[in-house]
């Protein structure tokens, strides 16, 4: 049998003994479109497409506000209608702490919460989490303290308000006001000063007063213009597994049967866009977990880095810190390709400690390079969730 056909036959193997693949709702930057104006909505694809007829859209009733809330931070229970009877202006911002497109996002929101708060603007942040660690009061209210995050969240861990606004998009932003209802959605990173347009018209529009407050000047991030391609973002979890574009584990074994530890041994045929094991891991729903602890960090999980910038979500499995060693073509990183979380030991080792269920920012190249993307670690407690990345100036 070939080889080629193995594969599919593993693969279809595993997929037949999974009884629901869940499909990933990416939260990269370049699959974003602004909507731009009431008239427009996004279709199945990614691209900018036309509403039902109708044009205007009416004022928000139930339909389009927070419902099925688990929990509220920086604020009692509120509603988006009661909000606009007070003749507010409403920024709903949909956002998941571990989305690194949402976190690029929240100084652009915390710009217009310092500027327009006390001018009519409510920023609403509706918290709708990818992985269940997100649904944890407590890491999503270290992640609000972390981020600087002032304004209401709701946590909509049953994705309620998600399907009450047709939601598909980490971030999304839908402003409203009190007499217009919908007045503008983007999805997305960008758009900054055309968003930021937009609720200064509604907030004048319903009568507030914004005379001298000046309008930002970033549209958005600068795109690395060497950069030919980027790696996507890869999930470790194999409920996110299958993709449209591929699979994201780059190991035949990983698709035989899910929830099963297993000895990988890496070949060193390195495919991009997927991932690569050495050592024992346990292939789970929502993460690759590292199945044993070691006296060194021999056991590493690999990619093929096309970007500037790379970030991890790690949670741990059980309680205490543990370390996780990174390197760039079998090298330690330099200071000047370090994350933000990376440390150094006496011998220039690079590593960043995981001691809570976050994103952890940890390459950050100077420029766009192709490089061997390693991750390893002695603890039995590391699980990677997904891996983000970025070609961006000043990004992470």
């Amino acid at each position: 049998m070939s080889t080629q056909r193995l594969r599919y036959r593993r693969r279809l193997a595993f997929l037949s003994t999974t009884l629901a693949l869940v499909a990933a709702i990416a939260c990269g930057a370049d699959q974003m479109v602004s909507a731009g104006t009431p008239q427009s909505s996004v279709s199945e694809n990614g691209n900018a497409g036309s509403a039902p007829s109708g044009g205007q859209f009416n004022r928000p009733g139930p339909a389009l506000d927070v419902e099925g809330i688990a929990h509220w931070v920086n604020s009692d229970p509120v509603s988006i209608q009661d909000l606009l009877d007070e003749g507010k202006v409403v920024l709903v911002d949909f956002w998941t702490y571990t989305c690194v497109n949402c976190l690029r996002t929240l100084p652009f929101l915390q710009d217009w919460q310092e500027k327009y708060a006390d001018r009519g603007l409510v920023i609403l942040g509706v918290h709708s989490p990818e992985f269940e660690f997100e649904k944890d009061l407590d890491n999503v209210r270290d992640a609000v303290d972390d981020e600087g995050v002032t304004w209401p969240v709701a946590l909509d861990n049953a994705m309620a308000t998600w399907r009450s606004f047709g939601n598909r998009f980490w971030p999304a932003k839908y402003l409203m006001s009190p007499s217009e209802g919908l007045t503008y959605t983007h999805f997305g990173e960008g758009a900054y000063v055309e968003t930021e347009e937009e609720i200064r018209a509604a907030l004048e529009r319903a009568g507030w007063d914004i005379s001298g407050i000046p309008i930002g000047t970033i549209e958005n991030s600068e795109r690395d213009q060497s950069a030919t391609t980027v790696t996507r973002e890869i999930y470790g979890g194999y409920e996110r597994s299958y993709h449209p574009q591929g699979l994201y584990a780059g190991d035949d074994e990983y698709y035989i049967q899910p929830d099963v530890t297993r000895l990988y041994v890496d070949d060193g045929d390195y495919r991009p866009q997927q991932f690569f094991l050495h050592g024992e891991w346990t292939n789970r729903a929502e993460a690759i977990v590292h199945a044993r602890e070691t006296e060194k960090p021999t056991d590493y999980i690999a990619l093929i880095l096309e970007a500037r910038s790379a970030n991890v979500v790690v949670e741990p499995q059980k309680p205490g810190e543990f370390r996780v060693y990174v390197t760039l073509d079998d090298e330690p990183l330099t200071p000047e390709e370090a994350g933000d979380d990376i440390e150094f030991d006496s011998e220039g080792n690079s590593y960043f400690t995981v001691d809570e269920a976050r994103m952890y920012r940890v390459v950050e190249q100077p420029e766009f390079r192709s490089r061997l993307f390693k991750l390893s670690s002695t603890s039995d407690s590391f699980a990677v969730f997904a891996y983000t990345f970025g070609i961006y100036d000043g990004g992470f």
